[in-house]
C-alpha cells in the first residue's frame, strides 16, 4: 500500500518537477524514492547533491558499494532498494547467483574476506550502530581512511532510502 505516491503531473512545485525531470532515464520513469521525495522540494536538490557525490565520487570499487547497498536493502527489507540496486550490481559485473547470495547468511556466499567484512560491517551497523573491532581491523588493513569513512556512509545512506521506501509505501513494482 502507497501512503504516499508517486506524484502525477502538475502535483510538485515546478523547480522540483524539473529536477525529477532531469533524473529520469531517457527510457524510463523516475526513481519512485526521488519522486515522492520531491513532495517535500526543499529537501530534493541537497540530497541529489550528496547521492551523486556519494555514488559518483567515491572512492570504493562499485561492487564494493552496490554490495553494501544490496546488504543495507536486504537487512531493512526493501524490496524497493533491493531491486533498484541489484540492477545497479550487474552493471558492476556482479552474477545473479552473487546477488542472490548478498542476502544469505555471510559464510554461505563466495566472498572474500574482504567482501565478508563488508557484509558483515552492513549488518554491524543495522544491529548494533557500530561496527565491531574484528570487522574494522579486517577493513582497515585493506582501505584507506577516505573508503572507511565511505563504507560506512553508503550503508547509512541506504539504510535511510530503504526505510523511507518501505514507510512511504514504495516497492518494487
Amino acid at each position: 500500500m502507497s501512503r504516499l505516491p508517486v506524484p502525477g503531473p502538475g502535483e510538485l512545485r515546478a523547480d522540483a518537477a524539473d529536477l525529477v525531470t532531469a533524473i529520469t532515464p531517457p527510457d524510463g520513469a523516475a526513481p519512485a524514492t526521488m519522486a515522492v521525495l520531491a513532495r517535500q522540494p526543499d529537501l530534493l536538490s541537497p540530497f541529489l547533491g550528496w547521492a551523486a557525490a556519494l555514488a559518483l565520487n567515491g572512492v570504493l570499487p562499485k561492487r564494493d558499494h552496490e554490495l553494501l547497498a544490496l546488504r543495507a536493502a536486504h537487512n531493512c527489507g526493501s524490496s524497493f532498494e533491493w531491486s533498484e540496486h541489484a540492477e545497479y550490481a550487474r552493471q558492476a559485473g556482479f552474477t545473479d547467483a552473487e546477488i542472490a547470495a548478498i542476502a544469505s547468511p555471510i559464510g554461505a556466499g563466495p566472498w572474500s574476506e574482504v567482501a565478508c567484512a563488508l557484509l558483515a560491517a552492513a549488518d554491524e551497523l543495522h544491529t548494533d550502530a557500530t561496527v565491531s573491532d574484528a570487522t574494522w581491523s579486517t577493513l582497515a588493513a585493506h582501505y584507506d581512511e577516505p573508503a572507511l569513512v565511505e563504507i560506512l556512509f553508503v550503508v547509512g545512506q541506504y539504510t535511510m532510502l530503504s526505510m523511507f521506501a518501505n514507510a512511504a509505501g514504495i516497492d518494487a513494482s
